[in-house]
């Protein structure tokens, strides 16, 4: 195959091992590359031990989401699809995938269905994007997006790298947001293509709901501070006020988030406010 499987966990053995049996049962199978980040539940013996196949990079501290970055880097596939340790591909996604890529040259992500749960419910997120008011062109797959969810899409692993990743300033949460208007500003297109499908069964071990929406919080602020009109910016102070810890964390980091600034291109504003 010419797409690795990137997965970055922590602490979720029992859910990893899941996914690597599921994907190593897809045929053909893909490369899989597990980025640990610093677990201490005896992940990377597990990966090590039964799952001899699978490349594992082992990094001695948590550092969130650029653990995908370290992946993607040592792949060695023109495409790079993404799982959490809670998410596998379905049968046939990739192979797919790959004849999206090479038929699409502008194409730089691919957001698929997200099928969530034993029953296989369709994520919500997928309505919104199979409905997204950007359209989609002649040349692409499917409706232009401009957002995803990691753990369901696939990247032109040249695209990924020429948008620079992940952001590490960001560690956790709305890390697909940024990466997106990252890469449409890199001109790279995204899309959302229904017939591509992942499955999620989310972890039981997810940090709680409450947690998460003030980490999305702060780093929805940080990314305005980065990319959006000064105006924008300034509409974030709104949010700030209403929320002393999320800006007690976005504050500490502002200082990077300012030396990060690259205002995105007029086209790019342009989407994001079709969207809104």
């Amino acid at each position: 195959m010419r797409t690795t499987v990137v997965i970055a966990t922590r602490d979720r053995v029992e859910e990893l091992a899941r996914t690597l049996t599921r994907l190593r049962e897809l045929r053909p199978t893909p490369p899989i590359i597990v980025v640990d980040n610093g677990s201490v539940d005896g992940t990377a013996a597990v990966v090590r031990d039964e799952f001899p196949g699978v490349r594992l990079i082992r990094l001695p501290e948590n550092v969130g989401i650029a653990a995908r970055n370290l992946g993607v880097e040592a792949a060695d596939t023109p495409y790079v699809a993404f799982c959490d340790d809670d998410s596998w591909w379905a049968q046939g996604a990739l192979p797919l995938a790959e004849v999206l890529f090479d038929a699409y040259p502008r194409l730089g992500l691919v957001a698929a269905t997200t099928l969530v749960g034993p029953e296989c419910r369709r994520d919500p997120v997928c309505e919104a994007m199979a409905a997204s008011p950007l359209g989609t062109a002649p040349d692409l797959p499917g409706p232009r997006v401009l957002g995803f969810l990691a753990c369901s899409a696939v990247v032109r692993r040249g695209a990924f790298l020429d948008a620079g990743g992940f952001n590490p300033l960001l560690h956790f949460g709305a890390e697909e947001k940024l990466l997106a208007y990252d890469l449409a500003a890199r001109g790279w297109e995204l899309c959302y293509v229904d017939r591509l499908c992942a499955h999620h069964h989310p972890s039981a071990r997810r940090p709680p709901a409450a947690w998460r929406r003030r980490i999305e919080r702060r780093n929805n602020v940080l990314i305005t501070w980065m990319r959006r009109p000064w105006g924008d910016c300034a509409r974030t102070i709104g949010t700030l006020l209403r929320d002393p810890v999320a800006a007690a964390g976005a504050l500490r980091r502002m200082p990077k988030a300012l030396a990060a600034r690259r205002p995105l291109p007029d086209h790019v504003e342009q989407r994001i406010r079709e969207l809104a």
